[in-house]
């Protein structure tokens, strides 16, 4: 059954991911062979971090048989993602490629996620669930020896889980909590820049949560700490899954207390205060100096949206 989902996250980029997980087989080894043996099982194939995909007459597709995923290379990690009405859907790891897998090859294309979403080449339904290929893999390349002990670990749990047989100690993937906020202040919100961002781009400001913080007040001290404001209340707008490498982007929109900025200069080259008129500008990419906001894609842009078209406040 679709659920229709009408909340805000299901407009950024990644969020489309209709699978049902089927977590309570995940246990039951025998089931897992049984759906990867299944001919209707297709695989995700990700070779160091970067998805391989098929040349069609409808575009790309980055799903494939079991016997083809097999050709690639030799497969070192399998997880099952989930199923949907064609069949149950497997990411895996290629560990040792053939020559034609790490090049573009025929019909054979690697291209990396970020590129896939900005430029639209896939549809949402199916980059949501690859990110979560991506990001899963991810974990498992850099969790294969136990933090407890040292001692290799081992796939469990159908790719949920590392067991290490040192120690016992059982390790689960990670998401890594990010909170992302436009702070606003009457008719103006604040955005910023970092240096790696392409000219003109401006953006929310974002960081991690820290442990035993709240997402408010992880917002409140992102704030304070990269541009020097103060900040009251605190209310949570949407989500994405940013699987660069494996975060929970947390988006949020605040309420400035302050206006004069303190900027931190090591992690920002830019943070100003832009009025409703511009930043309508900057969505729309009329503004008068060239600035810009992140793509439809980003969580940011959303954001943005939010407050500057939609109205939003705190």
């Amino acid at each position: 059954m679709v659920v229709s989902r009408q909340e805000r996250s299901a407009a950024v980029g990644y969020a489309q991911n209709l699978l049902d997980r089927r977590a309570q087989l995940r246990s039951d080894e025998k089931a897992v062979a049984a759906l990867a043996a299944d001919p209707t099982a297709r695989f995700f194939v990700i070779a160091a971090d970067v998805p391989l995909l098929r040349r069609t007459g409808n575009g790309l597709d980055p799903l494939f048989d079991r016997a083809a995923a097999a050709s690639f290379g030799l497969l070192k990690e399998q997880a099952f993602l989930g199923s949907d009405e064609k069949g149950p859907v497997f990411a895996v790891e290629l560990d040792q490629p053939n020559a034609e897998s790490e090049q573009d090859s025929g019909d054979i294309v690697r291209i990396d996620l970020r590129t896939l979403a900005v430029q639209g080449l896939l549809p949402p339904d199916v980059l949501g669930p690859l990110g979560e290929a991506k990001a899963l893999l991810f974990w498992h390349r850099r969790h294969r020896f136990c933090a407890h002990c040292g001692e290799r670990t081992t796939l469990a749990s159908a790719g949920w889980r590392r067991d290490c047989a040192g120690c016992g100690a059982q390790h689960f993937p990670r998401t890594d909590p990010v909170a992302i906020m436009l702070a606003v202040r009457g008719d103006f919100c604040l955005l910023g820049r970092q240096t790696r961002f392409a000219p003109g781009v401006v953006s929310c400001l974002a960081g991690f949560i820290e442990p035993g913080e709240t997402m408010e007040d992880a917002v409140r001290r992102e704030l304070f700490e990269e541009a020097g404001i103060h900040v009251g209340a605190v209310r949570y707008l949407c989500s994405q899954p940013w699987p660069f490498p494996s975060s929970l982007m947390i988006g949020c929109i605040a309420e400035s207390a302050t206006e004069d900025l303190v900027v931190d200069t090591e992690e920002l080259e830019l943070v100003r205060w832009f009025s409703r008129e511009e930043t309508r500008a900057i969505l729309a990419g009329t503004h008068p100096e060239g600035f810009t906001c992140p793509p439809p894609i980003a969580i940011a842009h959303h954001l943005i949206r939010a407050w500057a078209i939609d109205g939003e406040t705190v």
